[in-house]
């Protein structure tokens, strides 16, 4: 082809997947596209060779090998070496922190207060923030995004795509945790504020839960009577904590604070998700006993701090353990302000973990920690139709994420 003619058909490719996107932010395109993949990781099977996924109305209709599969009439048809369900960033915090590093695009952590779970994220994302653009180019289609941890309790978590016009568009989960941050991050340095300790953080958090109890109980009291209960936003969202309705996503990377997590999951029969976990594989037995997944820390984080013992293997040792876990991009406070997911499962391949189990815990794993399974984490009929296209094995440093695909629309075709 001539260079002209490449150029042609680079900016046919940019119109068709920019065209995409649109009808994907205003819901009126009805999906229909198939995709053939020298290799499809369904994650709820083997791999299939010549396989072939049939996307109709945003569903995926049929998954099977190309011999088995016939794609009907209209779709249309792209093709990739490797196709894999969309990823799943199991933590992140793009959408409320911005790519451009400067006061008016930080939304991932209100300072006023140590203790804030009535703060949603639902109220903060920006689904039109260049930063969820780039984590979707490298295949990223769900994220579970929400406040940094910085504070005692931040705020909340949810769950949404990363396509959409609006948040309304995008959310998948309007509330899927409550952050807590059993961290030096949440210490106060000034002498006299709270807290500046983990005894004072941990007394903290017992007295707003004891609170929440009562308030539960003088509720049901009297809506007895008949009359309105007089509402309290932090202690409403902490009470569906106490019902098992929302768990508390905990991070905590000493394996002090590991065990002060379980420690009070125990003490208020609370489900948790351990985020980060940097010494959990000195605790492993108690995670293990304790039920408790874990979102492992980005093994790109930076080894310092609190954080100075993590290791490239954790997530090998949590899988030799039996404990769940997923990948995360986590908050990064510096320029570029966020990492990719796929890369840091890329080091855990080169660290312990088979291809399998990696890509795992970018899709069915994450998807089942998340509760969110039903609809996304690997292909199989009447999920949703997210996809993720690479020109060679996902986790090589020189291979290419070459298309994305969210609900049976193609939302990028740059090659990352």
């Amino acid at each position: 082809m001539s260079n002209a003619g490449s150029k042609a058909a680079a900016r046919g490719r940019r119109i068709v997947a920019w065209a995409g996107i649109v009808a994907l932010a205003v819901g009126t395109a009805e999906a229909q596209v198939a995709v053939r993949g020298k290799v499809v990781h369904t994650m709820a099977g083997p791999p299939i060779s010549d396989g072939v996924v049939v996307i109709t109305g945003g569903k995926i209709a049929a998954v099977g090998s190309a011999a088995d599969v016939r794609i009907p009439e209209g779709h249309r048809v792209l093709e990739a070496a490797v196709v894999t369900p969309g990823l799943i960033d199991a933590h992140a915090t793009a959408g409320l922190t911005g790519i451009l590093n400067i006061p008016h695009d930080q939304d991932q952590l209100e300072r006023s207060e140590p203790m804030q779970p009535q703060l949603r994220a639902l109220d903060a994302y920006n689904t039109f923030d260049e930063l969820v653009a780039y984590v979707r180019s490298f295949g990223v289609t769900t994220l579970h995004t929400g406040h940094a941890p910085g504070e005692l309790i931040p705020g909340q978590t949810m769950i949404v795509k990363t396509a959409g016009r609006t948040v309304e568009d995008a959310v998948v989960v309007p509330t899927a945790c409550v952050a807590v941050c059993l961290s030096t991050a949440a210490q106060k340095e000034e002498r006299g504020q709270s807290p500046g300790t983990r005894g004072k953080m941990m007394s903290m958090l017992r007295a707003e839960l004891v609170r929440a109890q009562e308030y539960l109980a003088r509720r049901e009291k009297v809506s007895e009577l008949g009359k309105r209960p007089t509402r309290d936003l932090k202690l409403e969202v902490l009470a569906e904590v106490l019902a098992g309705r929302l768990p508390l996503l905990v991070t905590a990377h000493r394996a002090q604070d590991i065990a002060g997590a379980l420690r009070l999951a125990k003490e208020f029969k609370l489900r948790i998700i351990l985020d980060g976990a940097a010494e959990a594989y000195i605790l492993l037995d108690e995670i293990k006993a304790a039920g408790v997944p874990v979102i492992v820390h980005p093994l790109m984080q930076r080894a310092v701090g609190e954080a100075e013992n993590l290791s490239f293997e954790t997530p090998a040792k949590l899988r030799d353990a039996g404990i769940p876990f997923a990948f995360q991009s986590g908050y990064e406070s510096y320029v570029p302000k966020t990492r990719v997911v796929l890369l840091e499962a890329a080091i855990a391949a080169g660290n312990g973990l088979s291809f399998d189990e990696a890509l795992r815990g970018l899709t069915i794993d994450a998807a089942r920690m998340l509760g969110v399974a039903d609809r996304v984490g690997s292909l199989q009929p009447g999920k949703d139709g997210d996809l993720a296209l690479f020109d060679a094995d996902p986790f090589e440093y020189t291979s290419h994420c070459i298309g994305v695909i969210i609900e049976g629309e193609i939302v990028s075709d740059v090659k990352r």
